[in-house]
């Protein structure tokens, strides 16, 4: 599995569309097979699912991500995880234990909104 967490310095960015940067992760087995950082590409509407989508990527981790973004994302099958506000190391860490909570979305500020917390519990094909 591949994972792309929106990242801004060593910490997961809180406005995914306008991160400088994504973490790669490839996962196998529960753990982090291989890790590379990649600039983001220019900010373009509807861009970034299917820039991720074409590297692979099957999961997003993010502070924060706008409604039409979350939908695209689905359309292109990559899942969501968003609401975190943490350092990436700790990020992960938490994702590889099943640990990593989603939390308030950044992005719906104004918006009116109802969020549950859940749990990633990784599947044993991850």
């Amino acid at each position: 599995m591949r994972i792309a967490i929106a990242t801004e310095g060593s910490h997961v960015a809180q406005h995914f569309g306008r991160c400088p940067a994504f973490t790669l992760l490839d996962i196998e087995n529960n753990q982090v097979q291989q890790r590379t950082v990649i600039p983001a590409p220019e900010h373009r509407p509807h861009y970034l699912p299917r820039f991720l989508n074409e590297k692979g990527v099957e999961r997003i981790i993010a502070g924060g991500l706008g409604r039409n973004a979350r939908t695209l994302f689905e359309r292109f099958g990559i899942g969501v995880v968003i609401g975190v506000d943490e350092e990436v190391d700790r990020a992960i860490d938490l994702y590889l234990r099943g640990e990593l909570e989603a939390g308030e979305n950044g992005c719906d500020a104004g918006e009116h909104h109802h969020e549950h917390h859940h749990e990633h519990r990784p599947d044993s094909s991850a």
